[in-house]
């Protein structure tokens, strides 16, 4: 198999569907026989839900910003300390096989929640984070696939400039809209070139003709049609691809479309 390393950056206004797109894309890159890497930067974790994971099993992976000691260990100051000297460049290379969980040809690895950029926070959770997040997309051989919440402004330059495709996941909305236009701006302001929309809870035919109006220049990848088994999926803990054989044909067609577009 020729080498094929993809960096996927997910992100949309929470409840539109981005961790079940995130979850699914993952798995048809794992069923093609590629190293995926399922990263879950949202602080509103549930992407190992959307694997289909049991509770005890989800309770058993420790997202990596609660890591005090391992983080105080590399940066050289304790979580939560503001100022003083600390490593901005600590190592991480290891982090994906020493705490990622394993299933089906897919390692997640769970974030956490960590202080805001924005909020002033120079500390060592932060660094430590955006140095791994920064490790995974640029510098890791494999398919990565970033679950995030909506906005990109926690990326540094070089973080976003090594991510292949931004995709903002919408649902026929004024909000959700605005949301992909806010990432779209913020990307370009990274120096990203393109950002990609995926339109996900689709009813209708006006409703995809709604979102192609309204992403003036926004390219479409595709459209995921609103199933009543996509909903019960989150309600029982069962994963989207095991339940929703359509919903998986249509991702599946965005991502050969990607995998064109980024070639």
């Amino acid at each position: 198999m020729l080498e094929f390393f993809m960096k996927i950056a997910i992100t949309g206004k929470g409840g539109v569907g981005k961790t079940t797109l995130s979850s699914i894309i993952s798995y048809l890159y794992a069923k093609e026989g590629r190293k995926v890497l399922a990263v879950d930067a949202d602080p509103d974790a549930n992407l190992a839900q959307a694997f289909g994971l049991r509770e005890e099993q989800i309770s058993s992976i420790r997202p990596i910003s609660e890591m005090k000691d391992l983080i105080a260990e590399r940066t050289g100051a304790r979580p939560g300390s503001m100022g003083g000297i600390f490593k901005l460049n600590p190592k991480v290379d290891d982090i994906p096989e020493e705490f990622g969980y394993r299933l089906d040809g897919i390692t997640l690895l769970v974030m956490g929640k960590s202080k805001e950029a924005a909020s002033g926070c120079y500390c060592p959770e932060n660094v430590f984070l955006r140095r791994l997040l920064s490790h995974l997309v640029v510098e890791r051989d494999e398919v990565v696939v970033v679950d995030m919440e909506a906005g990109i402004e926690h990326l540094t330059r070089g973080t976003a400039q090594g991510v292949d495709a931004f995709i903002v996941v919408v649902e026929p909305g004024q909000r959700s809209i605005q949301t992909a236009h806010q990432v779209s701006e913020m990307a370009e302001g990274l120096g990203v070139k393109k950002v990609y929309v995926v339109a996900n809870k689709i009813h209708t035919p006006e409703d995809r003709e709604f979102i192609e109006k309204a992403l003036n220049d926004m390219e479409l990848l595709g459209t995921i049609s609103f199933r009543a088994e996509i909903m019960q999926a989150d309600i029982s803990g069962k994963p989207p691809y095991e339940v929703s054989p359509e919903t998986v044909k249509e991702v599946t067609h965005i991502k050969s479309r990607l995998d064109e577009l980024v070639k």
